[in-house]
């Protein structure tokens, strides 16, 4: 997942309730015309915490199909076996089709410090950036300040032939060292304020700096520069991937270790350049459309089947490790709650569509598609959930600027409390899918998850399925199904959110004369 801000601060503390078993009831929500049905889930409990199947299916996606980078033969595979076990459960399942900017394949890779010392350093190439031509280049390594035009002038003339730093270290705490004092948390913050330019103060300033920041890895391209090294921001070498074929990158990208990236640093601080040495072999296929699929699966409602709820995860994932918590957890406790329902024996009144998105991690073009797609749909869309934070079990809702709602989720999830889940909070969650719904007015939320170590594993190559977690997988899978089941039973439909002009899925411009280098 593109990762996510919880914006308000407040929580909202549950109290004490009823309605656990089968019956059930009819609940208050606070909002007008509507009331939540609690009758029948139950089932639903006992399906999800005691009948469960969500490990091994989780185990078979990233152990045997393995990492699912967009636009691979991997991740048409995980396409092709979610829809069969959606229909395997008795589903009605397809996959839809969506066009992609162009695939990237990793190739073999390796760094190394040449001088003044030998070593092998640990990192990986950005995803849609070039190789090194087919052989090893070998180059000094500098740190500048290439943020303006200006900046990236008065350094050029150390650019050419050399791996490139933009930025200090990421301050990475030691969990091993003394605890963080008021001075160390000061100075994490000012080292992430740093990074917040001030924005210009008039449009045709700010237009000019996204332009430069779109043209800035070709004016370093065309000054000479070997590459990027990135710091990877992560403890005990792990790596941190992204990229998008939205912003293919000219040259070679680079995330290095922490621990590297900080002890280039400090050389250079002593006076001593170090000296690197790599051979990256990509494969760029930068077609116009590439076609790529998003898993989609239905339980047909039985009064209101034009009516829909949409429950959702992201199937793909990043390719260094098996993308275990990022986010075949969520996909795999999304395709568990469509069974829970299916085998349960009850029947939605509204219809709850099951998709496993593709795409997210290059910025949610597969869920952004689908919205587009769907968008004269968007006002019979009761609401979209979406689980994308983890390994860790549900400990509830946020409201995602919506206040109002919250009487409505604290009846949705008052039978869910004795698996502590019925929290409910006033956060804005940003980075997964469904924010595609929200331009177009409709209700999307992203539910709150025990955090079990998520910042170390995501995109890293610890991202494997021994970090998941079996009660707490079970757990958010169930919660998942009863949200859903109660969302297609409420006794009307939600209003609808503001509305905005949804983002438009382009490729980043860039200046017409830097296109015509050929270096």
């Amino acid at each position: 997942m593109n990762r996510f801000l919880c914006a308000a601060a407040v929580l909202l503390l549950a109290s004490p309730l009823s309605a656990q078993g089968g019956g059930g009831g009819q609940r208050s929500t606070g909002v007008p015309g509507i009331t939540v049905d609690t009758a029948g889930v139950g089932a639903l409990i006992d399906q999800g915490m005691n009948k469960y199947q969500v490990m091994k299916n989780l185990q078979y996606l990233t152990d045997v199909i393995g990492p699912r980078l967009t636009g691979s033969a991997a991740m048409r595979a995980a396409n092709d076996w979610t829809m069969k076990q959606f229909q395997g459960y008795g589903l009605d399942a397809r996959l839809e089709q969506w066009n992609f900017g162009g695939t990237w394949e990793r190739g073999p890779m390796w760094m190394r410090l040449v001088a003044p010392r030998t070593h092998d350093v640990v990192a990986a190439s950005w995803a849609w950036a070039p190789g090194t031509g087919g052989k090893p280049v070998t180059g000094p390594v500098v740190r500048i300040n290439a943020s303006t035009p200006e900046s990236l002038a008065a350094y050029r003339a150390k650019i050419k032939g050399a791996w490139v730093m933009l930025r200090p270290p990421s301050l990475v705490w030691n969990n091993d060292g003394p605890p963080a004092t008021a001075a160390d948390t000061q100075r994490m913050r000012d080292f992430f304020r740093s990074f917040q330019q001030a924005p210009p103060r008039d449009s045709a300033a700010r237009a000019r700096q996204q332009q430069f920041n779109a043209d800035q890895p070709y004016l370093l391209r065309d000054a000479g520069a070997l590459g990027i090294l990135l710091d990877a921001g992560k403890e005990q070498d792990l790596l941190n991937m992204s990229g998008s074929p939205t912003r293919v990158l000219p040259l070679p990208q680079v995330v290095v270790a922490h621990e590297e990236y900080a002890m280039f640093d400090r050389l250079l601080g002593l006076g001593m350049t170090p000296q690197l040495q790599a051979s990256i072999q990509n494969t760029l296929n930068m077609k116009d459309s590439v076609p790529q699929w998003n898993t989609v699966a239905e339980i047909r409602g039985t009064e209101h089947p034009g009516q829909v709820v949409i429950v959702g995860a992201h199937l793909d994932s990043w390719d260094l490790g098996t993308g275990s918590t990022d986010n075949a957890t969520g996909s795999m406790a999304t395709l568990e709650a469509a069974r829970i329902i299916a085998q349960s024996g009850l029947k939605p009144k509204r219809t709850i569509r099951f998709i496993l998105f593709t795409g997210e991690e290059q910025g949610l073009i597969g869920s952004r598609k689908y919205a587009a797609a769907h968008a004269g749909e968007a006002d019979s869309i009761q609401a979209v959930i979406v689980l994308d934070n983890g390994a860790g079990a549900i400990t509830g809702q946020a409201l995602q600027g919506r206040p109002e709602l919250y009487g409505l989720w604290r009846a949705i999830l008052a039978p869910v409390r004795e698996l502590n889940a019925d929290t409910v909070n006033d956060a804005f969650k940003g980075g997964t899918d469904h924010l595609s719904f929200l331009p177009y007015g409709v209700p999307g939320f992203n539910f709150n998850q025990i955090t079990r170590g998520y910042n170390h594993t995501h995109h890293s190559q610890s991202d494997t399925w021994d970090k998941a977690i079996d009660w707490d997988l079970r757990q958010a899978s169930t919660v998942m199904a009863v949200s859903a089941f109660e969302l297609a039973n409420l006794t009307g439909m939600i209003p609808r959110g503001q509305r905005n002009t949804p983002p438009v899925v382009a490729a980043t411009r860039v200046s017409p004369e830097l296109l015509k280098t050929n270096r």
